[in-house]
């Protein structure tokens, strides 16, 4: 029912910038929570940031300062800025979306778009 489709993934020098962005089709429940999450090869795929419905946000401790997330509801969109990019973010970033309804979660993914960060 619901589709993620991520933009914004490419090559960046390091201490340079770059802003995914994740939309969703479809109609999320009210309750929800969109993210993003990241996987670098050989690496178990981790929480980088996610924001609530209410625009309460959190993020991985390695990214916290440099990364912002940001949601536009009236576009049904999450976005991740990224600042200060080390060669260390380098992973393939995957939106994430979550509708908690009264019966229990659903959650959604996207297919992924690489980040890489090398000079």
């Amino acid at each position: 029912q619901v589709q993620l489709v991520e933009t914004g993934g490419g090559l960046v020098q390091p201490g340079g910038s770059l802003r995914l962005s994740c939309a969703a089709s479809g109609t999320l429940f009210w309750n929800n929570v969109m993210g993003w999450y990241r996987q670098a090869p050989g690496k178990q795929r981790e929480l980088v940031a996610a924001v609530t419905s209410s625009g309460r946000s959190n993020y991985a401790d390695s990214v916290q300062g440099r990364f912002t997330v940001s949601r536009d509801d009236s576009k049904n969109t999450v976005y991740l800025q990224m600042n200060s990019l080390k060669p260390e973010d380098t992973a393939v970033y995957y939106c994430n979306a979550i509708s908690y309804y009264t019966y229990g979660p659903r959650e959604y993914w996207g297919q992924g778009t690489q980040v890489t960060v090398s000079s």
